[in-house]
């Protein structure tokens, strides 16, 4: 169940580090009235002066360090982790972009030249395939690249690994492997193609650490022709898989067939790297009679794949990626929307920024809950009281002797919210469901407060 955000903030930030008691207790403070009202500024949900004040001390306290508030998320995910005997690495990297004068000139530069400002940040989500559960942040680097190194591709080649910016994936996974101990045996890191890196292979190979990891070039390899995606293309096919693509823009929904390939592979070294030739596993999937298309996946694991099963299980695995990019999207925009943040430093605006990184969490595992297998009672997320008082809100009539289940508590806090489903796609954005969430904590609150008046008098 989603906790209430008194509760949510204690869990989260309660054991975190920063050196002084009052700044842990300033932080769950923070935490917690931010989570209330996400995506609102501190003038506007602070309930005193005197809140706003220490909420903004806090924020410009140089003592506090944007990564030991990280550290105590990190380290409850990691907790929550342990009850779970697979889990997906869900990785991806966006762009924080600030347009407002009273700060772009202290970021770094995000596009190809000078004038797009912002931080990059690297998120690490994980996730529960089995349970069809977000657990949680595990990983997350934010960093301003200097304006001066604009350009500094030309000299990519001649950069030491270790100073390029590629070097984030390995560095995400040697922190996932300090936090989780054993418990990273049960991992998959699943990574987009900016990930398809000799080196970063290289590490997950040598640590016996598993991956699922999308080509981004036909690489050099021991066997057939020489070239992966010719020796690809020659493979007989395993089957094939069938899915359905939603209606999105101008795009119109439609079913697509997918075929299924694999093949044990050796990638050999690249001609200016040093190191061994890495034996991987290969999947394919391609949709048919249109080897142009988005869905034309390269995929390159660690996972042994000797029949079709075990290769659509790999499939499966990359298919869940688009969650670590929802993380963003809520993160960035639909839920906290830290981009409308103002403020007057980058470390001021780095340790607001990672606060909301894990309401953005809050925010979507509330989101996939939708999603939940055999759409179980809705009482894995909301209370008996609050989806009672959710039913005489919106519906109106006698209370059913049990539970609602998960996809009617999703249409009826996104119907609180304001969505009326006029593409008649039955999905909902984030920003409707949590809406409809606040509003109904909001019921839960005046129940209570009625429940205690009645009480005393």
């Amino acid at each position: 169940m989603i906790n209430e955000h008194n509760q949510w903030a204690e869990q989260q930030f309660g054991d975190s580090d920063l050196g002084d008691p009052r700044r842990t207790a300033r932080l769950v403070k923070l935490a917690s009235t931010l989570a209330n009202e996400p995506g609102k500024s501190l003038v506007n949900i602070t309930q005193s002066p005197a809140d706003m004040e220490g909420a903004y001390r806090f924020i410009r306290n140089n003592n506090v360090d944007a990564n030991a508030i990280a550290d105590s998320g990190f380290q409850v995910t990691a907790e929550q982790a342990k009850s779970h005997d697979l889990l997906l690495a869900l990785e991806d990297t966006t762009t924080l972009v600030y347009k407002h004068s009273s700060i772009r000139n202290e970021l770094g530069h995000v596009g190809r030249g000078k004038s797009q400002r912002g931080m990059l940040a690297h998120s690490v989500l994980l996730f529960a395939p089995k349970a069809k559960q977000v657990v949680g942040l595990i990983e997350q680097s934010r960093w301003n690249r200097d304006i001066n190194t604009i350009g500094k591709r030309e000299k990519h080649a001649t950069t030491p690994y270790e100073e390029k910016e590629g070097y984030k994936w390995e560095s995400a996974s040697r922190a996932m492997a300090q936090r989780l101990k054993t418990q990273m045996s049960n991992v998959v890191s699943v990574c987009d193609r900016e990930a398809d890196i000799y080196e970063y292979l290289q590490y997950k190979l040598t640590e016996g650490q598993r991956f699922v990891v999308r080509s981004m070039q036909s690489r050099h390899i021991e066997e057939g022709k020489d070239k992966l995606y010719a020796f690809a293309s020659e493979l007989s096919s395993a089957g094939s898989k069938q899915i359905d693509i939603a209606q999105k823009g101008g795009r119109k929904a439609r079913s697509v067939r997918l075929d299924i390939t694999f093949a044990p592979v050796t990638l050999k070294v690249p001609y200016n790297k040093k190191g061994q030739s890495l034996p991987v596993y290969y999947v394919g999937c391609a949709e048919k009679n249109s080897p142009d298309s988005d869905l034309n996946w390269h995929l390159l694991t660690s996972e042994p794949v000797t029949n079709k099963e075990e290769a659509l299980a790999i499939i499966s695995y990359y298919e869940y990626r688009w969650l670590v990019e929802e993380f963003h999207k809520v993160w960035k925009s639909d839920g906290t929307d830290i981009e409308s943040l103002r403020l007057q430093s980058p470390d001021n605006m780095e340790r607001l920024v990672t606060i909301n990184g894990f309401i953005a969490t809050r925010i979507l595992q509330l989101k996939f809950a939708n999603a939940l297998p055999d759409n179980p009672s809705c009482e894995q997320v909301l209370s008996a009281k609050a989806w009672k008082l959710l039913w005489l809100k919106r519906i109106k009539t006698k209370l059913p002797d049990s539970a609602p289940d998960m996809k009617w508590a999703y249409q009826e806090l996104a119907k609180l919210g304001g969505w009326k489903d006029t593409k008649r796609t039955g999905r909902a954005s984030v920003k409707v469901i949590w809406q409809g969430w606040l509003k109904l904590q909001t019921i839960l609150e005046g129940y209570e407060l009625a429940k205690s008046l009645e009480s005393d008098l």
